[in-house]
Formats: structure tokens, C-alpha cells, sequence
């Protein structure tokens, strides 16, 4: 086969799978999860035969017209370079990995067929972005991802906040693809194709009337798809859905679409100098913003969504400082570790019986009970702290280094403004990330009072793929920094001594007052009295994690309790943490400036119809219902009656008739 075909079949197979799936559901219940399964990973094993063949090398571009247009022609054209062979392949990579961990997950759940062949529909969506070479094309994928994001984060549709966060999702995401469908056109408009080569043939040639518009437009897109600041907020409360789908969205589909998109049209944005500086401070006040926020949730999975947006923070950051081998990077290290994070995570709801961090502190001997969560988590919380030599640390400092590179001034791709704001606020990050890292491994494992629960062991396909998604997170970095940068234009990854001493060190120091934090206040928790705890009944993850997304407070064996006093976030953060713990109040500000004037206009706009314009209509039936009953009232049926009438009419017009003539 070619390369071109095996490419087509990469995104062809998911989908494939995922109509099968929905066909096959209920008559043929024994084949769901082999054709969830198998499709996606025969998916993987192509990506990887086309990342063998591209090689790095020179971009495979294929196109047919798909229809005449008219005008801007739309075309079915694939581009495969470097980015998008290595994107590919991760993609596949942990959509695997999900849909093999789900098998043993959802494993009593009645609704697993639409689900797996959601997350195989998910995950070709995906492939077709990653591929494409038209930009219509690539927003197909990247509007399906939407719809999928829809039905999966609302899994558990019979609990309000799963119900509520998947419209949620929706509609933050569709807010900014508004923008983003106009600056598409705006730019297909200026390069007279859809094609991504030709627009970026004609940004190279300076063919671009309006750069700085079409990278705005492009980026309020960006922001909503990848959750960065200010459209970031849906991301937290998507957590309602499965765990399996939270590791899919954050680590290869979804909210990766826009860094790579960026990545992909880069040139575009360094048109402009005033869109790069804009990218920056986003990136900027993502990382801080959503590492602080981290730092003060209790449930287990906010604190990763929140980690999710601060690292994809980095790579915008990255993009900000035009260096997208960067950011790529740290997308493919990212992918690998943060699924790891929210597979483990899974494995630890389920035998706490909670996703409460405060409930988990207060248990004794759960890392006993899930050795091999305890394990492949501390490894990926390693790598999402970048502390050497997991692959977070490689990734992490090529970011900051690229940042380091443009503060000198010397780059053509992004002001040194953007440097120093991408620079100071990644190492500021760094310490957070650190801390929050910490605070997460400490409260989750090393927690004292009542014997943990004992739920049995997790199933083998969940466990296996948790060992399988360590082996990159611990050395992916080391191994890929000097091998990626022949796929990634030639650009240096190499850690640099000053951000690698930087970063480290502050890691370290976030790190090291996190535990000093966590042991005084463990001291002062042990004066606070522990109350009883059940265990949580015997049930399978899913259910565990639907009851405790149902609970509306933190919850501990299935009971209400304050607030965990030996949580160091609360000592760190001080009189923030109450700040933080509700992500600044940036939803409470969007329902004061939208929600609430809409809600407000929809009240008006209801009283009018309801009392005025219903009204005029009642009015306009009302008076020829009058009328027609006093003419109903004329015609009683008695003929002498109308012989009278008649009478009394002649008499009335000749009376009238002679006072006429008299008067004339």
C-alpha cells in the first residue's frame, strides 16, 4: 500500500468501528468490545507504518476536489509532516489504551456500546484534523469532536451535573468557534484556498491583508477548543463524565486540536506581532491562573483538569515564542502522562469510593490497595513536575528555553515582550505545578485513619494499560529530545543550563514546602477527632464514580464532611484558597455579564408575547366573536319574528325617506 492509502485508512478505521459498534450494539452484544478495540488499535499500528514512511522527511500531500464550488474550491487533501506523523500516532496511542482500560471499566455498564463507539467516532474526528490538508475539512473533525464531547461528558445523563457540564462544554466550545468559522474564511478569502499549503504559501509571500484579525478570530477558536483563558472554564466541570473519556479529551483529542492547529498554521499567527503578544499573556494567565486553582480543589479529577489547562498553557506558550517543535513536544509528553494521571485516578476512585482528596487523606492504606496505581501515578506526577529525568522535564524545559531564546531579542518569530511574559510565568508555573503535584500524591496515599476499603482487584486490561502508559511517561523525554528535532523543522530541544536550573530548583522548592505544609497541618489534624467511615458497597468504577459525581458536597463513604484540616493548600494559599477553590469566580462573572442578561431578555421578551402581543390577538378574535354572537342572537327561527323585523325595517326607512324629502 502507499502512503496516501495507509493515511486514509488511519481515521477511516475509528470511524468504521464506531458505526459498527452502533449497528452491532444490542443484536450482537458479544462483538462491542473487540470492535471497539480492534479497529482502533489496527488505527495505531497504520500511524505508526506512516510515521515510519514520512520519516521526518518531506511533507505526503495528496488532494482531490471534493465538489465544484465556484469560488474557493474545497478538497479531501491530506498533509503529513513531521507534526502531524508523531500527533497521529499518540492519538492512536491513547485512544487504545482508553478503549482497552474501558473494557474493564465500564464492564456493567448498559449504555458501554454507545460509549465505545463514541470514543472510536471521538478519536477519528480527531485523526481527521491531525491529517488534513483542507481547512473545511479539518473543521468537520474539529465540530464532530464537539458533538462527541457532548454525548460522552454526558455519560451519566441521570445526574444533574453531568447533564449540566455537557451543555456546558457545548456551548463554551461553540462560542468560539463562531469567531474561529469567520477568521477560516476571512483567511481562505485572502489565499483564495482552503488548501493549508497554499495559505501558508501566500502568508510566506506577504499575501495576507488582514493578519492580526484572522489570528484573533482564529484564537478565540483556539481558546475555547484547547480551554485556555478566558473559554477554559467548561473543562473542570466536563470531569462529570467517565474517567476514560477524561483521559481521551485531555491527553489526544479535543483540547489538543487547537495547540496543533496553531502549530500547524504558525506563520499565520507571526504575521502578526500584536497576535503573538496575545497568545502570550493567554498562555501566560492560563498557567497561573489554572495552576493556582489546582492547588485548592478536592476532587481528585478537577485537580487534573485544572493541571491539563496550565500544561496546555505551555504549549501555547511555546507558540507564543514561535517555536511549535516545542510545543509539540510537550503535547506528545503531556499526552502520555496525563493519561496515566486520569487512568490511575480511575483505579483510585474506585477503591475510595470517592474523588474526594480530603475523604482519601483520611484513609490508611490505600496505596496497599492499588500498588499498581500507587506506582504508575507517582511516576506520571513526576513527569507532571518536571523533575528529572521523566519526560516532563524535557518537554517542559524546551518550552522554557524557547522562551529564554526570544527574551534576548535576536527572534524574527515573536517580540521579546512575548518571551519574558512565557518565561517568568513558566517558572512561576513550575513551582506550582510542583506543589499542587505533591499536594495530590501526599493526600491521596499517605493518608491516616480508618483502614481503607476493600473493593478487590481492578481488572487486568485496567491495570496493564497503566504500566503500559508509564514506560513513555518515564522515558519518552530522554529519548525523544534528541531524536524529534529532524521531525520538528531542525529546531533545538535540548534542555538549556539556566531554565533547567531554574525550573528544577523552584520544582523542588514547590515541592519541599508542600510537604512541610502538609506535615504541620497533619499534626494539627490529628487533634481533630475522626469520625466513623463506611466503606462504599461493592460495585464496579463506574458506578462508584457516577454516585460520587451525584453528590453535591465532598463526600466520604457515601457521608458529608467539613473541610479536610490537613490539606496544605489551604496553609499555602491562605486567604486565596477560597478564591481559587471556585477558579477565581470566572463562571459567577460569566453569569453576571451573559447569563443572567439573557435570562433577564428572555423574561421580557416572554411578559410582551404573553401580555401585549397575545393581547392584540385575543382582542382581534374577541370582536368578531361579538359580533357573530349578537347576529347569532337575530336568527331565533321564528318566522313571524323576522316578518316583524322586516316590518319594522320598511317603517324605519320610510320615515327616513320622508324626513330626507322634507328636509330637502
Amino acid at each position: 500500500m502507499t502512503t496516501t492509502t495507509l493515511a486514509v485508512l488511519v481515521p477511516l478505521l475509528p470511524f468504521l468501528g464506531a458505526a459498527a459498534g452502533l449497528l452491532l450494539g444490542r443484536t450482537a452484544p458479544g462483538f462491542v468490545r473487540p470492535i471497539a478495540v480492534l479497529p482502533t488499535l489496527a488505527s495505531l499500528v497504520l500511524a505508526v507504518l506512516v510515521a515510519v514512511r514520512q520519516g521526518g522527511d518531506e511533507a505526503v500531500d495528496a488532494a482531490t476536489e471534493l465538489t465544484p464550488t465556484g469560488s474557493v474550491p474545497i478538497e479531501l487533501a491530506l498533509h503529513i509532516d513531521g507534526f502531524a506523523a508523531l500527533v497521529a500516532v499518540l492519538v492512536a496511542f491513547v485512544a487504545t489504551c482508553v478503549q482497552i482500560y474501558s473494557t474493564g471499566y465500564l464492564r456493567d455498564d448498559p449504555r458501554y456500546p454507545s460509549y465505545a463507539a463514541l470514543v472510536s467516532l471521538f478519536t477519528s474526528a480527531m485523526l481527521l484534523v491531525v491529517y488534513s490538508g483542507d481547512l473545511m475539512v479539518l473543521l468537520v473533525g474539529w465540530e464532530v469532536m464537539g458533538i462527541c464531547s457532548y454525548f460522552l461528558v454526558g455519560h451519566y445523563w441521570e445526574t444533574p451535573e453531568a447533564r449540566a457540564a455537557s451543555l456546558k462544554a457545548f456551548l463554551v466550545t461553540k462560542l468560539g468557534d463562531v469567531p474561529f468559522l469567520i477568521g477560516l474564511f476571512a483567511l481562505a478569502t485572502d489565499a483564495a484556498s482552503f488548501r493549508i499549503t497554499r495559505v501558508l504559501d501566500t502568508v510566506a509571500n506577504g499575501g495576507l491583508d488582514h493578519p492580526t484579525l484572522i489570528a484573533l478570530l482564529l484564537l478565540a477558536g483556539v481558546a475555547g477548543k484547547s480551554a485556555q483563558f478566558p473559554l477554559h472554564t467548561w473543562l473542570p466541570d466536563a470531569m462529570a463524565g467517565p474517567t476514560p473519556v477524561s483521559a481521551l479529551i485531555h491527553a489526544a483529542t479535543m483540547v489538543a486540536a487547537g495547540v496543533y492547529f496553531i502549530a500547524r498554521l504558525l506563520p499565520v499567527f507571526e504575521a502578526s506581532q500584536a497576535a503573538m503578544v496575545v497568545l502570550a499573556v493567554m498562555a501566560a494567565v492560563t498557567m497561573a491562573g489554572s495552576a493556582l486553582a489546582a492547588l485548592a480543589q478536592d476532587d481528585i479529577k478537577r485537580v487534573l483538569a485544572y493541571s491539563t489547562i496550565g500544561q496546555l498553557g505551555y504549549m501555547t506558550g511555546a507558540l507564543a515564542v514561535g517555536d511549535r517543535g516545542a510545543a509539540v513536544f510537550h503535547l506528545l509528553s503531556h499526552g502520555a502522562f496525563k493519561a496515566l494521571l486520569f487512568l490511575a485516578a480511575g483505579v483510585i476512585i474506585h477503591a475510595a469510593g470517592t474523588n474526594s482528596l480530603a475523604a482519601m487523606s483520611r484513609m490508611h492504606g490505600l496505596r496497599d490497595r492499588v500498588p499498581d496505581a500507587y506506582w504508575t501515578m507517582t511516576v506520571a506526577l513526576l513527569a507532571l513536575a518536571a523533575i528529572p529525568p521523566f519526560s516532563g522535564f524535557f518537554s517542559k524545559e524546551s518550552v522554557l528555553g524557547a522562551a529564554e531564546h526570544v527574551t534576548t531579542g535576536h527572534s524574527e518569530h515573536a517580540p521579546a515582550a512575548a518571551g519574558w511574559i512565557v518565561l517568568v510565568v513558566g517558572l512561576l508555573t513550575a513551582l506550582l505545578t510542583a506543589a499542587y503535584s505533591v499536594r495530590l500524591w501526599l493526600l491521596a496515599f499517605r493518608g491516616h485513619g480508618t483502614e481503607a476499603p476493600d473493593h478487590g482487584r481492578q481488572p487486568l486490561t485496567m491495570t496493564v494499560v497503566l504500566w503500559v502508559l508509564a514506560a513513555p511517561s518515564l522515558a519518552l523525554g530522554g529519548l525523544a529530545y534528541q531524536s524529534l528535532p529532524g521531525w520538528f523543522d531542525g529546531g533545538e530541544l535540548t534542555p538549556t543550563l539556566t531554565t533547567s536550573v531554574l525550573g528544577t530548583g523552584l520544582a523542588l522548592v514547590g515541592g519541599i514546602v508542600t510537604y512541610a505544609a502538609w506535615r504541620h497541618t497533619t499534626e494539627l489534624a490529628a487533634r481533630v477527632p475522626l469520625g466513623a467511615v463506611a466503606a462504599h458497597p461493592e460495585g464496579d468504577a463506574a458506578q462508584v464514580e457516577a454516585e460520587a459525581i451525584a453528590s453535591h458536597e465532598p463526600v466520604y463513604g457515601g457521608v458529608a464532611h467539613a473541610p479536610d484540616p490537613a490539606d496544605p493548600g489551604r496553609l499555602l494559599l491562605g486567604p486565596l484558597h477560597r478564591h481559587a477553590a471556585v477558579g477565581f469566580h470566572v463562571d459567577a462573572v460569566y453569569s453576571a455579564l451573559f447569563v443572567r442578561p439573557v435570562r433577564a431578555g428572555a423574561g421580557l421578551v416572554r411578559f410582551l408575547d404573553r401580555e401585549v402581543v397575545d393581547t392584540y390577538v385575543r382582542g382581534a378574535g374577541a370582536l368578531p366573536r361579538w359580533l357573530g354572537a349578537a347576529v347569532r342572537r337575530a336568527q331565533t327561527g321564528n318566522v313571524q319574528t323576522y316578518v316583524s323585523a322586516l316590518l319594522a325595517g320598511t317603517v324605519v326607512l320610510v320615515v327616513a325617506a320622508v324626513l330626507v324629502a322634507t328636509g330637502a
